[in-house]
C-alpha cells in the first residue's frame, strides 16, 4: 500500500512539474513591413496593406522607407484597415542629424517604440563607432521618453565584436545605453548567425529586450561570421531551420517580451507567411 501511495506521489510530482513547463506561443504575431518591400514597390501600398489585413495580422513595425510613405498618410492607410503600428524603424543618420523629426514622425504614427536597425560603421564595426552609438542613442531615448515612446535598437550581429574589457561591442552597448530609455529588439536569425545564443542573451539581461524578430536561419548555413549579412533566401519558414524555437520563445514569455514581428526577406516571403503562422499557432513546450 505504502509502494502504491509513493508510486502515485512521485506521479503527481512528475505530472506537476510537466504542467509548469508546457507551454505554448500566446501572443500576437506581428509583421514586419520590410517584408514586404518588392510588393509595396511592385503593387503599392493598398494592395499589400490589405494583404496583411487579410491574413489576419493587427500589429506591425515600419522600416525607413517602407512603405515609401509619409506619416501622416501612412498612419490614415493603417488606419483605415484597423492597423497598429506598435514600432518604426528610422535610420542611423536621421537619429544623429534629424532628431526633432524623427520624434514629430513618431508622435503622428502613434507607435510606441521607435528604433534603430543598423549602425552606419566601417568594416569592421569599432571602439569609436560604438561609443558614437551609445552617445546617440542615450540622446534619442531621453528625447523620446519626454513624448512617452521607448527608443530601441535593433542588433544586426556585427556588434559581437570582441572587448577589450571582456565580452563584446553588443555588451558595452547594452550596459552603457540608459535602461530605462534605451531598449533592445532581439532578431533571432541576427543573434544566431554570428555565432550567439539568443536565449543566452535573454537571460543575461531580462529586462532590456522588449520586440523579438521571429526569424529562422536555413539548417546548413555556417554561423559565426559578424557581417549582418546572409543571402536573403537563408531566411527560412519558422521550425524549418536552425532555431531552437521552443527554447527561444518560452525563455521570451518568461521575461516579458512585449511585442513579436515576423520578419521574412526571402523571395518566398508571400509563400512562407501563412506557414509562420501557422507554425506558431501550433509550437508547444
Amino acid at each position: 500500500m505504502k509502494t502504491m501511495l509513493r508510486s502515485s506521489i512521485a506521479a503527481l510530482a512528475a505530472l506537476a512539474s510537466l504542467s509548469t513547463f508546457a507551454g505554448s506561443f500566446d501572443a500576437p504575431a506581428g509583421l514586419q513591413l520590410y517584408s514586404l518591400r518588392s510588393q509595396f514597390k511592385l503593387r503599392g501600398v493598398a494592395w499589400t496593406l490589405d494583404k496583411v489585413k487579410e491574413m489576419g495580422i493587427v500589429e506591425v513595425e515600419l522600416a525607413s522607407g517602407v512603405p515609401d510613405l509619409a506619416a501622416e498618410p501612412m498612419r490614415a492607410e493603417l488606419d483605415k484597415r484597423g492597423l497598429k503600428a506598435v514600432s518604426s524603424h528610422f535610420g542611423y543618420g536621421r537619429w544623429k542629424n534629424d532628431l526633432d523629426n524623427v520624434v514629430k514622425e513618431a508622435k503622428i504614427l502613434g507607435i510606441k517604440y521607435a528604433g534603430c536597425a543598423w549602425i552606419d560603421h566601417k568594416e569592421t564595426f569599432d571602439d569609436a563607432e560604438c561609443a558614437d552609438a551609445i552617445a546617440t542613442f542615450n540622446k534619442a531615448g531621453e528625447a523620446l521618453a519626454k513624448e512617452g515612446i521607448k527608443f530601441f535598437y535593433h542588433l544586426h550581429g556585427f556588434e559581437f565584436q570582441p572587448a577589450p574589457e571582456g565580452g563584446t561591442l553588443a555588451d558595452r552597448l547594452i550596459k552603457q545605453t540608459t535602461p530605462d530609455t534605451v531598449k533592445y529588439q532581439l532578431d533571432v536569425l541576427w543573434i544566431v548567425f554570428p555565432g550567439q545564443n539568443p536565449v543566452k542573451l535573454m537571460e543575461i539581461y531580462p529586462d532590456r529586450w522588449v520586440l523579438m524578430h521571429l526569424k529562422d536561419l536555413k539548417k546548413g548555413v555556417a554561423t559565426g561570421a559578424l557581417t549582418g549579412h546572409t543571402d536573403v533566401n537563408n531566411n527560412v519558414v519558422l521550425g524549418q531551420g536552425q532555431v531552437d524555437w521552443p527554447s527561444v520563445l518560452s525563455t521570451a514569455q518568461k521575461i516579458g517580451m512585449k511585442h513579436y514581428f515576423i520578419e521574412d526577406e526571402s523571395d518566398s516571403v508571400l509563400d512562407q507567411l501563412p506557414k509562420h503562422l501557422d507554425y506558431l499557432k501550433s509550437v508547444k513546450w
